[in-house]
């Protein structure tokens, strides 16, 4: 396990790098600047390819309006009108998506530096954060920890844990944007195999914010309840598809209260690579990077084109708080929040 540094940010901050290495030669490198994901490198031969999109240094990630690679507190997703009552009280949130709450606001957990401290004989690193009564908005102090952990089995499991003196709401996720053909590679996501354990998904409005529905997914593009290329009907004439620009919704998985279980499975038959996800979430929100653009210049000076990336944030549902059919995002005071998602990677 090897630390560096990883530069500065642009009020002085200084920020590190950690990359840890198993046994069959994978690395995986994390930041303490937002506890970001930076890089996972699986073996290919004598090779390893770079299947996670991100940046060079810690001043880039703050630039990060596409949130690469990022852990999203103190919740992922959007809560419509930017507000949300609880006990009684209503709460207001920054508005940095229309009227509405995008991943916490603007000065969100990934844009804070956390404390790091690595676990060699686990092979993990282990940051933290507290985040004060009225952070960002919400109620209560509330600590927290995400350890990051590489598998002999070459998985990368984010473990995610909070505990606050007040019930708040508390999602956490992980927004990093994968292409397993390489993050510099020229081209899209499209030609990606990918297969949800989802039976329905959570249709939204025109600010993608759900409308309370669980619509199936049979008959529609978003069924891959069948392993089917991200391509095949994303540009179909769709509402659902044309408001969004693509795919960028949450998907209700299956067999919820099972604990950790595989919910989604990805392949890159162009270059037999494939991952496979695990998780204990109710949901999981597939973006097909449709925001993506030619201004996001990534790592090694790659271009980030629109739909280079896909992300699959394991999560509760969006505006999770507004709809009382959806599983509740509220962590009560002295209770544990506790979850985890692996992505494990092999070759086909």
């Amino acid at each position: 396990m090897e630390r560096c540094s990883f530069g500065k940010t642009k009020d002085g901050r200084e920020a590190s790098l950690v990359t840890m290495k198993n046994e069959n030669g994978m690395t995986v490198s994390v930041t303490d600047y937002g506890a970001t994901l930076v890089s996972i490198r699986v073996p290919e031969g004598d090779k390893t390819t770079d299947v996670v999109l991100g940046y060079d240094s810690a001043a880039d990630y703050e630039k990060n309006d596409g949130f690469l690679g990022a852990v999203i507190g103190r919740n992922g997703n959007r809560i419509g009108t930017a507000s949300f009552t609880l006990n009684g009280r209503t709460f207001q949130l920054e508005k940095n998506e229309k009227e509405n709450n995008l991943h916490s606001g603007s000065s969100g957990f990934d844009k804070r530096i956390w404390n790091t401290e690595l676990l060699e004989e686990e092979n993990s690193v282990r940051f933290t954060l507290h985040s004060p009564d009225g952070d960002e908005g919400f109620p209560g102090n509330l600590d927290v920890t995400v350890t990051y952990t590489l598998t002999e089995e070459n998985g990368v499991r984010i473990h995610y844990q909070a505990k606050g003196d007040q019930d708040t709401i508390v999602n956490l996720t992980n927004h990093s944007y994968f292409n397993l053909a390489g993050h510099d590679r020229k081209g899209t996501i499209e030609d990606h195999v990918l297969w949800v354990d989802a039976d329905f998904f959570t249709p939204t409005d025109a600010d993608s914010i759900p409308t309370g529905e669980l619509r199936p997914v049979k008959g529609t593009p978003f069924d891959f309840t069948v392993p089917k290329r991200i391509g095949l009907e994303i540009d179909v004439e769709d509402e659902q598809l044309k408001s969004a620009g693509g795919y960028d919704h949450n998907m209700v998985l299956n067999r919820q209260g099972e604990g950790v279980r595989k919910i989604a499975s990805v392949s890159c038959p162009a270059r037999c690579m494939a991952m496979d996800v695990y998780s204990d979430l109710p949901g999981v929100q597939f973006y097909a990077g449709n925001g993506l653009g030619d201004t996001k210049i990534g790592k090694g000076g790659a271009a980030y084109e629109r739909r280079r990336g896909f992300c699959l944030e394991t999560q509760f549902y969006p505006d999770a708080i507004h709809h009382a059919g959806f599983p509740s995002p509220v962590l009560k005071a002295g209770e544990d929040y506790d979850t985890v998602t692996e992505f494990v990677f092999h070759r086909e």
